[in-house]
């Protein structure tokens, strides 16, 4: 196994730690800052390592391009653990009532949406590679789960919930580029001969 495809493995295995952190209750005092705003050790703690393994997602993609180890088992798991890191903290946010369910399934059904059109495509032959919309999508809700992670630090201070807005930026750009998926790859959906 090249050292591409070990940082991809090492992203899947930092997801159980990150949902420990975000769900298990550690009897860790809370930080106050302020009279209004609080967070918790698990939740800086969960950031921190939410932070280390997004960052990983592109340098196992440019070590595995740069040093030629791009491999099928690469290929499978480079999304596979992005899917996974993003979905469980997402899921997690909703268990501790930090984000909305509706926000959390619409990001889903576009993923599984958008799987499932390039197993068409594989069946047909073809391979549908990742948009440049895919790719700021993936980056907007990375940044949102940060900023929903850290309880919008520092912005709540000033009054911006950049959370919620990075969050609704999220829901908005994920919605647009499974649209723009389908669109572009029309082709690959024949009914014709269904």
């Amino acid at each position: 196994m090249n050292l591409a495809n070990k940082i991809t493995i090492a992203r899947i295995f930092l997801v159980p730690i990150i949902m420990f952190f975000l769900l298990v209750q550690v009897t860790f005092p809370d930080i106050h800052i302020g009279e209004d705003f609080t967070i918790t050790y698990n939740q800086i703690i969960a950031a921190l390592i939410f932070i280390i393994a997004a960052s990983t997602d592109s340098l196992d993609g440019y070590i595995a391009r740069k040093k030629k180890m791009v491999t099928n088992l690469g290929k499978l798991l480079d999304p596979l653990a992005d899917k996974l890191l993003v979905t469980a903290v997402l899921v997690s946010l909703v268990q501790m009532d930090k984000i909305d369910a509706w926000i959390v399934i619409i990001i889903i059904s576009r993923e599984f949406a958008v799987n499932g059109l390039r197993q068409i495509a594989l069946l047909e032959g073809s391979v549908i590679a990742a948009s440049k919309w895919g790719k700021l999508k993936t980056i907007i809700q990375i940044a949102a789960i940060i900023a929903v992670l850290i309880n919008n630090f520092p912005f709540t201070f000033i009054g911006i919930p950049v959370d919620m807005i990075l969050t609704w930026l999220a829901a908005v750009v994920t919605v647009y580029s499974g649209i723009d998926y389908f669109v572009k790859n029309k082709h690959v959906l024949d009914f014709s001969n269904a």
